[in-house]
Formats: structure tokens, C-alpha cells, sequence
């Protein structure tokens, strides 16, 4: 099963949720499609989905997932990684109206040149991305501690 969680905040993330309908509909996605639209205006015709659920049933929805295709947003994606599963991230974008900035680019990109997980900005990327990951031999699982303010830093210390 894919899992696609798109966050609770007040952002729409319309562009996601319509790209995974078109696959779904072009027959390139063989598993089920489950997703957490949060505040979307768009809403999926070829999958299913919930706008919330309980905190329970997001974390057993991530434990059932094969593949979770997320937001950027820091604590979906390490929990995700936390259980060593396969992860697509896509960093909401201020010029879409998803966010009032782009500060998901930057832990998107510190977690991917980590080889945690892979990134999509561009939608028309989405197929091909699916297909690499779910190829992927191993996953590198998070084990870090919580903490994504000493990975950043850690990473800005080491491109100055």
C-alpha cells in the first residue's frame, strides 16, 4: 500500500493528491492508494482517503505502508524513516500557495543527500520516482535521535 499524508495544517496540497489520481487512472500504480488530504481542496476520485484521523491511526497507517509518499514536513518524514520504511518526500511550495515558504526544501534536501529518502519537486518526476524507490535493494532506516535541528546544523557546518 502507498500512503500518501499530506499534513494537517491550513495548506492545500491540490498538486499531490491530482498527480496521484492520474496515476491511479493511467493503471501505473499495481497497490492500493491511501491517503490524508488535511485541508486540500482537491479531492481523489481514484483512491481513498480521510482529511484527519487520530494520531494512532496515521502511525498504524505508516507501519501497514510499503511506500509513504509525504509532505515535508519533519516529523511525518523521520517517524516514517524511524520505521524503515521506503519514502518519497515532497516539500509543499510557497509559489502553490501550500505554504507561506519553502523551509520544506531544506530538510528534504539534508535528508535525501543523507540517502534517507528520495525527493519530488516537480509532479511530472512522480512515476519515475515511485518506480526507483520501490526498486531500492535496502532501505536506511532513521536512527538518529529526534532531534532535526542537530542534522541541519550538522549539515551547515559541512557546506561552509
Amino acid at each position: 500500500m502507498i500512503f500518501l499524508c499530506v499534513g494537517s495544517r491550513e495548506y492545500q496540497f491540490d498538486r499531490l493528491l491530482k498527480k496521484m489520481d492520474e496515476l491511479v487512472e493511467e493503471n501505473k500504480l499495481d497497490e492500493e492508494v491511501f491517503a490524508q488530504i488535511g485541508q486540500s481542496n482537491y479531492i481523489p476520485r481514484q483512491y481513498r482517503y480521510v482529511r484527519y484521523m487520530s494520531p494512532d491511526d496515521f502511525h498504524q497507517r505508516q507501519i501497514n505502508a510499503d511506500l509513504i509518499i509525504s509532505h515535508g514536513g519533519t516529523g511525518t518524514l523521520v517517524k516514517a524513516l524511524k520505521l524503515g520504511k521506503r519514502v518519497i518526500a515532497v516539500p509543499r511550495l510557497a509559489k502553490y500557495k501550500e505554504h507561506i515558504d519553502n523551509h520544506q526544501i531544506q530538510v528534504c534536501d539534508i535528508l535525501e543527500k543523507q540517502q534517507y529518502l528520495k525527493v519530488v519537486y516537480d509532479m511530472s518526476a512522480m512515476y519515475d520516482a515511485i518506480q526507483q524507490v520501490k526498486n531500492q535493494k535496502t532501505v536506511k532506516q532513521y536512527s538518529r535521535p529526534g532531534n532535526i535541528l542537530s542534522i541541519i546544523d550538522e549539515y551547515i557546518a559541512e557546506t561552509q
